[in-house]
């Protein structure tokens, strides 16, 4: 690794006036709430791409989130549904480091994510495990010895397969609170499947599927109920009681185990009624 160790590391983020700061990496990550600031750098935008940077609405925080790029946002949308992720950043700090011939080096690792437990995450995003380089490399080795040091991790988060990412951005699409329907529908709709059973069967006990599906894909998104996300959504999967946040209710902005992650083009047909928005 090519890190002078003995010289440190410092950390450069944006105070919430919007004015550089650069201290101890060590201090920052005790003093700092890295999960409430702003990108440091903007997310750059690369000529020719069909997706540029944008912004991930939360569940877990009811605020948005920048995110740069196809990549990072499919992983935001895994730790959104992580019961121990308790906020999230997108590129809220820079690590500079001396290399071993005393030369200055620097990186901005695209995510930051809080848990609930105290420690913290910072990570990258490619696209593919090449991605970046041979400096992206070099950079990551560093930056994961800068959060060894205090206690944190880093990693760079690989792809999801085609079949879960499809079906996460579906269930993404209903995350939002206005997806619990009027008054008493998520308690139908929790009570219609307090035992296994199909989806559209369990739909059509609660109500009408137009309003129900909804609800439906709200408590799959926040833990309520659960399925088999390895397979894509279907009218006829089963859909069981779930482990939502603990102290959740109706308003619950709890999450599913990150072993549930979804599985594909979620619920052609019947899946597809009430539809909300997945950014």
């Amino acid at each position: 690794m090519d890190v002078n160790i003995g010289a440190g590391f410092e950390a450069v983020f944006l105070d919430p006036v919007g004015q550089a700061v650069q201290q101890r990496w060590a201090d920052a990550a005790l003093a700092v709430a890295f999960e409430d600031l702003d990108p440091v750098s903007a997310f750059p935008v690369v000529p020719g791409r069909r997706w540029g940077p944008g912004l991930w609405w939360s569940a877990t925080t009811g605020r948005h989130v920048a995110a740069g790029s196809n990549a990072m946002r499919t992983q935001l949308m895994v730790m959104d549904r992580d019961p121990q992720v308790t906020g999230m950043a997108g590129r809220p700090v820079r690590l500079l480091w001396r290399d071993r011939r005393s030369q200055v080096r620097s990186w901005v690792p695209q995510l930051f994510a809080r848990y609930a437990d105290g420690p913290a995450l910072l990570a990258d995003c490619p696209g593919h495990p090449d991605a970046g380089g041979e400096r992206a490399l070099k950079a990551a080795q560093a930056v994961a010895a800068a959060c060894a040091d205090i206690g944190w991790s880093y990693r760079r988060l690989a792809p999801l397969d085609e079949v879960p990412a499809a079906n996460l951005k579906w269930l993404a699409g209903y995350r939002h609170p206005r997806n619990q329907g009027r008054p008493g529908l998520m308690t139908a709709v929790l009570d219609a499947f307090a035992r296994p059973r199909p989806l559209i069967e369990g739909a059509e006990t609660a109500g009408d599927p137009i309003e129900v599906l909804p609800a439906v894909f709200h408590a799959l998104w926040h833990g309520q109920l659960t399925t088999a996300l390895e397979t894509p959504l279907h009218e006829r999967v089963i859909v069981s009681p779930g482990s939502p946040r603990q102290g959740s209710g109706e308003e619950s902005q709890g999450c599913v185990p990150a072993a549930d992650y979804p599985a594909s083009g979620a619920g052609r047909g019947a899946a597809g009624a009430g539809r909300g928005e997945a950014v």
